[in-house]
């Protein structure tokens, strides 16, 4: 048995730190694995360990139990409501078994020993023990739970629902649920589940409003169980809450760029490219590798400041990103870093690629681009030829040791089409669609839609679409309100194309979001004012085009007042962000811009301290400089949040 209380160590920068100075926040994780009398499970007591470290960071007092008897879970949560009762923010996390009779939840102990509904009340815990102990405290109270596995009963010895039943609250409540009630989640085929691997991966996304976060989460789920998981939440919050409040920042892609344009470390670059073959910056990481293969780059000298400067950036991407070679690399560099400690701590929860499950190696070489999550950035098809027959390899046997999961039977299929092998593809895809996989619906409609392997049968694509959307899949509701629009496969819909795009905007697609953007531009759909916020959403969300539109529209005053201090906001974000379409803009075409736009640019480069010249709105030789130094590593968020 592990029972032990946890205080925080370390917070993540000066922002974080007087956040937490200015709140109290206080967190109980239980996460039972090792149960005695019912089927045991991998990853609990890793989800609630690895979360633990993650809550220290952000300021959180936490009381961490695994592995925990009635008794013990009892005892944690009083000690933990006596704490927690003048908190500020309040937070419960619980992985491990969990059933539901009569609408009531129950979080089972490892010492349960259930053999008919009588013993219920003594042998677990009714999740009303924890949350009364929250209603003491005034404060946001959230509650995260990873306990909607299988029935641990079976064997028919108790009857009980499966999953959890929803819980009402009171006001500033958050309930989160790793599946929607009453259906069942996954244990992960990893270190952590599905849910808690999401939850990690988004916790430290400065500036992200919880409601954001668990639109990523949910999306990161959906995308990683092919749409057989799917994440739910129930809020009465009234009031907004970060986890962390830093300034918003660009996205972890850029980040590792300036963080490797900074260092000018081989390494670095290099890690950029494996993770992001198609990214934004691939082109200047390419070039970079090139010149140092023929010994043409060199490391810069650094200041003790600029070191400093350095080691906080590597680390505040490395704990966010949890990539082990950043942690590494951190380590190497600042052996004796202030986040050293925590550094170490973080490395020993996140498994060496050789230690990779069939699963996770599956996962990493075949899952399509348009399902990428914060761990797994898709792989473009022309790579996933170069590597086929390894991808095959790993994701049957993911698929042999998870049968319940269909989406490695998907991931298979695309690994096999990229081999050459359409007709064993189609064969799997359609065995994949049958057990409600998303992915493998979409891409069978595309190749009835083509007719490649299939019968050319726009019927059978569009049913399959049809079933993929309402299974959740973003791009299968973008493809029928492409279809909708055109109106020559069906007869003409806007209004529920427009519907179908909001739905997928809304569980984070940035290319609906952006579409949607376009068409409340043109006055299609919605009002010319609403296209400002679904371009800067969709910028936010990944789809960096929406920076330049958004910049247009401020600076020609285009459906929203004229702002030539916001357009110049939008274009340095972009600048930084996406692959050099603004940078080109504004360096070959800057008479397309007012000059009061180009003013504000100046300026702020010039509080950056890139830009030495007269703010005049003229571009010229240092302002292109100044763009490029910028984009290269020299992008800051807190210039641009200043008014």
């Amino acid at each position: 048995m592990f029972l032990i209380r946890l205080c925080a160590a370390m917070l993540l920068t000066l922002f974080s730190a007087l956040a937490a100075l200015a709140d109290k926040r206080v967190a109980l994780i239980i996460g039972n694995s090792d149960y005695q009398t019912v089927g045991a499970l991998d990853n609990p007591i890793n989800d609630a360990s690895d979360l633990a470290i993650a809550l220290e960071g952000l300021g959180f007092d936490v009381f961490l139990g695994t592995d925990l008897n009635r008794y013990e879970m009892l005892s944690l949560a009083e000690s933990y409501g006596a704490t927690a009762a003048d908190s500020d923010v309040s937070l419960l996390f619980y992985a491990g078994h969990g059933f539901q009779v009569d609408g009531r939840n129950y979080l089972v102990p490892v010492d349960a020993n259930l053999t008919s509904a009588a013993d219920i009340p003594e042998q677990t815990v009714a999740m009303e023990e924890f949350v009364s102990r929250m209603e003491r405290s005034d404060g946001i109270r959230l509650v995260f739970l990873d306990a909607c596995r299988d029935n641990p009963f079976e064997d028919g010895v108790l009857s009980v629902d499966e999953g959890l039943a929803r819980v009402g609250s009171a006001a500033d409540f958050l309930f989160a649920y790793a599946t929607q009630p009453d259906n069942v989640a996954f244990d992960g085929t990893g270190r952590n589940s599905f849910f808690t691997e999401a939850l990690l991966s988004h916790i430290y996304t400065p500036g992200q409003d919880i409601s954001d976060l668990l639109i990523s989460v949910r999306k990161d789920v959906l995308a990683a169980t092919g749409g057989r998981q799917i994440p739910w939440d129930n809020s009465s919050l009234t009031r907004q809450f970060r986890f962390d409040n830093s300034p918003v920042t660009a996205s972890e892609e850029t980040l590792l760029w300036q963080v490797a344009a900074n260092a000018q470390d081989a390494s670095l670059m290099q890690l950029y490219i494996d993770r992001y073959p198609q990214g934004a910056h691939a082109t200047e990481v390419v070039a970079f590798l090139d010149e140092a293969g023929q010994g043409g780059t060199q490391t810069r000298a650094l200041s003790v400041e600029d070191q400093d400067e350095q080691a906080e950036r590597l680390w505040k991407l490395a704990q966010r990103s949890r990539m082990r070679p950043l942690l590494e690399f951190y380590l190497e560099q600042y052996p004796d870093g202030s986040h050293a400690a925590q550094a170490q701590r973080l490395i020993a929860s996140i498994p060496r690629p050789e230690d990779s499950t069939p699963g996770g190696i599956c996962e990493r070489l075949a899952t399509h681009p348009r399902d990428r999550t914060a761990s797994i950035t898709g792989v473009p098809f022309s790579r996933l030829q170069e590597n086929a027959l390894t991808a095959i390899q790993a994701c049957s046997a993911a698929a042999a040791q998870s049968p319940e999961l269909s989406h490695y039977v998907a991931l298979l299929a695309r690994a096999t089409i990229a081999a050459g092998d359409v007709e064993r593809a189609v064969t799997l895809y359609k065995q994949a669609a049958a057990e409600g996989d998303l992915r493998a619906m979409v891409s069978l409609a595309q190749l009835h839609e083509s007719g490649t392997g299939v019968p050319q049968d726009m019927g059978t694509a569009l049913d399959l679409y049809e079933r993929a959307a309402e299974g959740g899949s973003a791009d299968a509701m973008i493809n029928l309100a492409v279809t909708l629009f055109e109106g020559q496969i069906v007869p003409k819909d806007d209004a529920r194309a427009v519907a179908l795009l909001q739905q997928a905007a809304d569980g984070g697609s940035a290319k609906a979001t952006f579409n949607l953007g376009v068409l409340a531009q043109d006055g299609a759909a919605g009002e010319p004012e609403q296209a400002l916020g679904y371009f800067q959403k969709a910028a936010r969300d990944g789809e960096y085009q929406g920076y330049l539109a958004a910049a247009i529209l401020l600076d020609e005053g285009r459906g929203v007042p004229r702002d030539p201090l916001e357009a110049a906001r939008m274009l340095l974000r972009g600048t930084a962000e996406d692959n050099g379409a603004i940078l080109d803009q504004l360096s070959l075409a800057s008479d397309q811009w007012s000059r009061d736009t180009l003013m504000e640019v100046q300026r702020l480069l010039q509080k950056a301290g890139y830009y030495n010249s007269s703010i005049d709105g003229v571009p010229g030789p240092n302002f292109i400089s100044a763009l490029r130094q910028w984009r290269s590593g020299g992008f800051d968020p807190i210039i641009l949040a200043e008014n």
